[in-house]
C-alpha cells in the first residue's frame, strides 16, 4: 500500500540494547544483546503491517518499544505526528488511548481474580470515562462486537476457552477507541480452528472501524492473510519489507526464503521440496538473540 499522505505511525532506527552483567557482590556489564537493531518502517492510518520472524528475532521486543512499555535505547517512534519517546509518564497515558496491544497468552495477560465485565472497562476507569452506568454499557457493547455473550460479564477468565479469552482481550484492546493496535502474536495460543476465527474478527474490526494494526507472527501464511505489507526481522534487524504478495511469493533475502521454506503445504512432492530448500538455506537460520 502505498499513499502520500503522512503515515500514522514512523519508526526510525530504533534500537533496544539489553545488558548482560557478571558478578556476584558487584556487578558489572559485560556485553549487551541487540534485541532491535536499527529497525525503522513506517504504517499508514488503515493499514495492516505484518512484523515476522522466528523466536528471538526481536519482533515482540519491537512492538512493547513503540508502545513504550520498553524504553528504547534510542531512534524515533512518532505516532499522528507526535514524537513518543520524549513523552513523560503522564502524557504517554493520555496517548495510550491512541495506542492498545492485543497479547499472545489469552491465559496469562487476563487477571483471574477478575470478573470479565471487570477486564473490559479497566481501561474506561483508568482514564475517567462514563458513568458507572454507561461503563458497564460500553463493557456489554463490547462484548457484543467481539462476539461473545455480554451476559457473561459477571463470570471469571478460568470459565472460558482460549478463543474467548482472546475476545475478551481485543474487547479490552477497543475499549477506548484506539487508532493502533499492536497485535503480538494474537492466534499463536490458539487452536488452528480459533485461529481462523479470531482473524477474521481482527479483518472486521478493521474494516469496521478504521483501525490501524502492527500484526506481530512467526507463522508467514497467517501474516500473509492479515498484511498488507510485510517486514522480516531477524538478529533485531529488517531484512526484507515489502507488498505481503510480493514478500510471500518472490522474497528476496535469503532468511525470508527460509521461512518460506518451512510453511507447510498439502502437496507432499512440494513439501519434500521445501525441505531441501531449508536445508540449502540453513546458514540463513542462525541463532537469534533477542526475545
Amino acid at each position: 500500500m502505498t499513499d502520500d499522505r503522512s503515515p500514522l505511525l514512523r519508526v526510525t532506527d530504533l534500537h533496544k540494547h539489553f545488558p548482560v552483567k557478571q558478578g556476584l557482590l558487584i556487578e558489572r556489564t559485560v556485553d549487551e544483546v541487540k534485541a532491535v537493531d536499527g529497525v525503522s518502517f513506517e504504517i499508514q492510518e488503515g493499514e495492516t503491517l505484518g512484523l515476522v520472524g522466528e523466536s528471538g528475532s526481536g519482533k515482540s521486543t519491537t512492538g512493547y518499544c513503540i508502545l513504550q512499555l520498553i524504553k528504547p535505547t534510542s531512534g524515533s517512534v512518532c505516532f499522528a505526528g507526535e514524537e513518543l519517546t520524549g513523552l513523560d509518564r503522564e502524557q504517554m497515558r493520555k496517548m495510550r488511548r491512541e495506542l492498545q496491544i492485543v497479547f499472545q497468552d489469552p491465559y496469562a495477560s487476563l487477571d483471574p481474580r477478575m470478573t470479565v465485565g471487570d477486564i473490559v472497562g479497566e481501561p474506561l476507569v483508568v482514564h475517567g470515562l462514563g458513568s458507572r452506568r454507561s461503563r458497564r454499557e460500553s463493557v456489554r457493547q463490547l462484548l457484543d462486537v467481539v462476539g461473545f455473550n455480554p451476559s457473561f460479564t459477571n463470570r471469571y477468565p478460568h470459565e472460558f476457552s482460549g478463543g474467548q479469552r482472546q475476545r475478551i482481550g481485543i474487547a479490552r484492546a477497543l475499549a477506548l477507541n484506539p487508532k493502533l493496535i499492536v497485535c503480538d502474536e494474537p492466534v499463536s495460543a490458539l487452536d488452528v480452528s480459533i485461529q481462523a476465527q479470531i482473524l477474521n474478527l481482527l479483518k472486521d474490526l478493521q474494516r469496521d472501524f478504521g483501525l490501524t494494526y502492527l500484526f506481530i507472527a512467526h507463522d508467514l501464511a497467517v501474516v500473509r492473510a492479515m498484511s498488507d505489507r510485510i517486514a522480516v526481522m531477524n538478529r533485531g534487524k529488517l531484512v526484507e519489507l515489502g507488498p505481503a504478495e510480493e514478500v510471500y511469493t518472490q522474497p528476496q533475502d535469503d532468511y525470508t526464503k527460509a521461512l518460506l521454506s518451512a510453511v507447510p503445504v498439502p502437496d507432499p512432492r512440494r513439501m519434500k521440496e521445501r525441505k531441501a530448500e531449508r536445508r540449502r538455506l540453513q546458514h540463513a537460520l542462525a541463532d537469534t538473540v533477542a526475545t
